[in-house]
């Protein structure tokens, strides 16, 4: 039975192959089955479905970083608060590149099960991202 400390580790260790552009790696870390509550168009279940996500991100924002800012975790969940920093240079969401950097603020509970991620459920500030792109009027 996994630990509270064996699901923070495979939390990091998603990051940094989120991080560093290494995708495979999604294959230690996240179940053949795995669900994301929150899919971006076009998102399959498990590793492959991040492998999607996050190539789509960087595709959008090449030299997109995100830190964690504050975890919590028991022995099946860990939620994290994260900053998501990055500069606009390919499509994205429909729009042309505007050459604009981001930072936003996001929230994520990831359950884990056997060390891997099996769901995860986030919410993060996508009418900030058009607002700081100029795409989006602020209010």
């Amino acid at each position: 039975m996994a630990t509270r400390e064996d699901n923070m580790a495979a939390l990091q260790r998603f990051g940094i192959a989120v991080n560093s552009g290494n995708y495979a790696a999604f294959n230690d870390v996240v179940a053949p089955n795995a669900i994301d509550h929150d899919p971006m168009p076009g998102q399959v279940s498990g590793p492959d479905g991040y492998r999607y996500f996050f190539t789509e991100l960087h595709s959008a924002f090449p030299d997109a970083e995100i830190s964690v800012d504050y975890t919590v975790a028991d022995d099946d969940n860990v939620a994290m608060a994260y900053t998501l920093t990055g500069t606009h240079q390919g499509p994205f969401m429909g729009f042309a590149p505007t050459g604009k950097h981001v930072n936003i603020h996001g929230v994520e509970i990831c359950k884990f099960a056997d060390g891997k991620l099996v769901e995860r459920w986030g919410s993060s500030d996508q009418l900030g991202i058009l607002e700081q792109l100029g795409l989006y009027p602020a209010h």
